[in-house]
């Protein structure tokens, strides 16, 4: 279903809980709340938004809807790259099951329990974020040598997988090529390397005809009992990638963006120690942040 087709009737009001279901609840995340249904999982995305690892009072309305809606469009555009964590007939099942919860539907994905690998995928084709911290440190892209001289958001010679751990609280941490491949194995590994790269190509070549530029990206994986290997979680969303307007791009400056750095560039101003609780945001702030997501999913995919 194309965006355009629903948004003139998406609610006003953010929704950050979700009422009481009838399935037991067995995570509770930043954005997401899971549920076990047996053999199969439901993801339900709110609006919450967070920063610094700190979920804000605030939440950016329809922001769940964007997420959920977005991530659906790249599983189906990547299914011929790598499986997802989608169950067979979606779209129905999950309207079956939310008959009683049709507000939940649109925020919602019904998916295959898989075991999650302990390792987030990262592949980037440009210098920013903790990137140009590391390269800052010592010309190197957490390890991998990079030429010299390089400008913060500049355009990579190559592009770079740069895993790092999946941490349960706090940061995430980077790890060498190496060390990925010994945690999770020659062959996933390399599986995993190889789709990374594809669906990040697949999203650039989407988002250039767009003009908009995929600096960078983070993917999730996970295993069936058999030991196959599937994409999931979500997808170049912008909760998972950084999004450039491609007319306002320059090196030597941070970029504008359709993601949640406006939200960041916001509390970095206040007197805050980065620490729950975190601060209230204003009205403008909320305004300015769900405009970008909706101008990211408007010139993506509608």
């Amino acid at each position: 279903m194309k965006f355009a087709t629903f948004k003139k009737s998406l609610p006003r009001d953010p929704i950050v809980e979700v009422e009481s279901l009838p399935w037991p609840k067995i995570c509770s995340g930043k954005v997401r709340e899971i549920y076990d249904l047996g053999d199969k999982l439901l993801i339900i995305a709110t609006d919450r938004i967070s920063a610094f690892d700190v979920v804000l009072p605030e939440g950016i309305p329809n922001k769940g809807i964007i997420l959920t809606h977005l991530s659906l469009f790249w599983f189906k555009k990547s299914q011929n790259i790598i499986e997802n964590h989608l169950v067979e007939n979606h779209d129905e099942s999950l309207k079956d099951l939310l008959e009683d919860y049709p507000h939940l539907i649109l925020r919602s994905m019904l998916v295959k329990k898989l075991n999650p690998l302990p390792v987030e995928a990262v592949v980037r084709g440009y210098l920013s974020g903790s990137g140009w911290k590391s390269y800052k440190e010592d010309g190197s892209l957490f390890g991998q040598i990079l030429p010299k001289g390089l400008e913060i958001s500049a355009r990579l010679p190559n592009l770079y997988f740069t895993p790092t751990t999946k941490a349960t609280s706090g940061h995430d941490e980077p790890i060498s090529l190496a060390k990925c491949e010994g945690i999770l194995g020659k062959t996933i590994y390399n599986k995993v390397l190889i789709a990374s790269m594809a669906i990040y190509q697949l999203g650039v070549d989407y988002a250039k005809n767009a003009n908009i530029i995929l600096a960078d990206t983070k993917f999730e994986f996970g295993l069936d009992k058999q030991g196959k290997l599937f994409v999931i979680d979500e997808v170049l969303t912008p909760d998972s990638s950084r999004y450039w307007p491609e007319s306002e791009y320059k090196t030597g400056r941070n970029q504008p963006s359709y993601d949640k750095q406006y939200v960041r560039d916001y509390l970095e101003t206040l007197d805050w120690n980065k620490k729950p609780p975190g601060p209230h945001l204003p009205e403008s702030i909320v305004a300015g942040t769900q405009k970008r997501y909706l101008t990211a999913i408007e010139r993506l995919i509608s």
